[in-house]
Parts: C-alpha cells; structure tokens; sequence
C-alpha cells in the first residue's frame, strides 16, 4: 500500500494523548496551550499489514512528479527485499489512487520493473481506503517518532 500525508515538524499532541492516571485526590500536570508548527512535510508512507516499510519525507522546495516518484517505488521494491524475505517471489499487491504522479509514463514502468501487481482503484471510491481506515490512525505518532529519528 502507498499513501502520502502532510505531517507537521512539531505537533503538541491531544490532551487525550498526554492524559495519565494520579491517585485520588492528587491534581493532574496542567497542560500548557502550545501553538502547532507552522512548518509541514510530505510524508510518503509505503506498508502492508505487517507494518510500515518506507518512510520518504519530500525535500522542503521539491515537487513531487513522475521521477521522484519512480524513484520511491525503487526505494520501496528495495524495502520489501529486506524486510519481507520471500514475499517479492510471492507477489506484492500494489495499491494507489489515480493521482497523475502516479499515471505518469514514468512512473508506470518504474511499477513494471519493481514487479508489484497493481490493483485497480476505481477513482472516488471510498471503498478502497485502507490508509484512513488502518494507517492513518497510527500513523500520527509513528511519523513524529519516525521524522524526530530523522533529524537527529
């Protein structure tokens, strides 16, 4: 699966998120309104349901077009080599949306060579949306985590 999101340099996060367990009658930490970055980053996420296989954030200034993107999917072929043995020999289903990065001529040979079997994805179509229904639940944390890695 591949998808692409936008995910904030620094995000503070729900008071959900920081809520914790006090004894009874002990005040919980006061949570101080803190001002989301302004400073984002085109996160492109490649994974499967064993878990995320690639992380690319897009360069601040580049656009995202046909040989970047045919780059990523060397990027993720490679990915799937490593961290799932045997599974290229199996056949990796490939599923994207119509957007013209990926219609581009470019951009379908670079999916020919890496040897993934697209599915179709039929254009707005709400049912074929893993990524908000699997992915993008987590994906918050994981990106944070992931790009603070990235950084140091």
């Amino acid at each position: 699966m591949y998808d692409e999101t936008w995910a904030r340099q620094y995000d503070p996060g729900s008071k959900q998120e920081s809520m914790q367990w006090t004894k009874k009658g002990v005040r919980p930490p006061k949570k101080f309104k803190v001002q989301k970055s302004a400073s984002k980053l085109m996160a492109t996420i490649f994974w499967d349901s064993e878990g995320v296989l690639l992380i690319d954030y897009l360069p601040k200034g580049t656009t995202m077009n046909g040989q970047y993107y045919a780059n990523l999917l060397a990027q993720a072929r490679e990915a799937v080599v490593q961290k799932r043995r045997g599974k290229l020999s199996r056949g990796v289903l490939f599923l994207q949306d119509n957007a013209s990065v990926h219609t581009a001529r470019v951009s379908r040979q670079a999916l020919k060579d890496t040897g993934f079997s697209e599915i179709d994805h039929p254009p707005y179509s709400p049912d074929l949306a893993p990524s908000d229904y699997f992915l993008f639940q987590f994906k918050r944390s994981y990106v944070v985590v992931d790009l603070l890695m990235t950084i140091k």
